[in-house]
């Protein structure tokens, strides 16, 4: 999925910092080199994990935990944050941090995809996509809960495009996928109002494809 391979490009950008500055060193905790490049490998490592871990993962607590017992030792603390960065690569490569909540999401989604499918195929194809768009946009507002992007304005629900120009605005997914998702909003949208005869049956069916592809590339 797109998310996961920026993940995975910036933790190894990061990590290929380290193996620069440990590659000019006699020393595994790179002791040897400037105070000031190893201050600031650690800041970027530390920040990398702190922006990309879950919140209150392992990762997260290893890393305080190692900064906290280093003192002003900035030797202790490359190694160990290296393997922190290094474990935290592994499982997204694996797939491991994919949460229970994601995958309930996915089973939900999956239903409602279905269920738009079914429809489709007995001819109702309005209704298919009402429930496909309807299906998208609440999975764009479980994507803004879990980045942390305020899915409502002073108590009131925010529109679909505005979740969508958000999610697009903080990198959540690509501007492509920003441009697709509003020309699909826009086509559940006519059939939400009746505009029955401003759009196909072929249009439905990729809508239904391009919005389950999307779900899946991207879990909420």
């Amino acid at each position: 999925m797109a998310l996961q391979a920026e993940i995975l490009k910036q933790i190894d950008a990061v990590l290929g910092k380290h193996r620069e500055l440990r590659s000019r060193s006699e020393f595994d905790d790179c002791s040897d080199q400037p105070d000031g490049d190893v201050t600031a490998l650690i800041t970027l490592m530390c920040d990398t994990i702190s922006r990309l871990a879950p919140a209150n993962s392992q990762y997260v607590e290893s890393m305080r935990a190692i900064v906290k017992n280093s003192g002003v030792q900035n030797a202790y603390v490359v190694p160990h944050i290296a393997g922190v960065l290094s474990a935290l690569r592994t499982a997204y490569d694996a797939g491991y941090l994919a949460s229970v909540t994601e995958l309930i999401h996915a089973d939900v989604f999956a239903d409602f995809v279905e269920m738009a499918d079914y429809l489709l195929s007995e001819g109702y194809k309005d209704a298919a996509a009402v429930i496909i768009g309807s299906t998208l946009e609440e999975h764009l507002r479980q994507l803004c809960l879990k980045s942390g992007i305020a899915p409502d304005t002073a108590g009131r629900p925010k529109k679909a495009d505005q979740l969508n120009a958000d999610l697009a605005g903080q990198s959540v997914y690509s501007k492509l996928d920003q441009k697709s998702i509003t020309a699909w909003l826009d086509l559940r949208n006519k059939a939400a109002h009746g505009k029955y005869g401003e759009y196909s049956k072929d249009q439905v069916t990729f809508l239904i494809q391009s919005a389950r592809d999307f779900m899946t590339r991207v879990p909420a």
